[in-house]
């Protein structure tokens, strides 16, 4: 995937251009294990501003306080979901 597809994929994840760039710049990843840590790290360099306009972005999901905790869980759901199943998808 190209870099520009990826900050693209990535920013529709958390709605910050420097956090998805950063991810995406910062690949390959091992494993899906070192992708999420690796967003959390970045989820706790956002200032609050950027904190603000994620929970902004993610307004439809299910958050029970607006802090960096539960904006790391949407994301890793979020992440999970592009992804698809940690196993792959079943051959039919």
């Amino acid at each position: 995937m190209t870099r520009a597809r990826a900050v693209h994929a990535l920013f529709e994840v958390c709605c910050n251009v420097t956090w998805a760039a950063t991810l995406a710049d910062a690949r390959p990843y091992p494993d899906r294990d070192a992708l999420l840590a690796t967003a959390d790290v970045e989820l706790l360099a956002l200032s609050q501003s950027d904190l603000d306009r994620a929970f902004d972005a993610v307004v439809h999901e299910q958050v029970s306080q607006r802090n960096v905790s539960e904006l790391a869980r949407v994301v890793h759901d979020r992440i999970d979901r592009m992804l698809g199943p940690t196993d792959g998808y079943p051959e039919y």
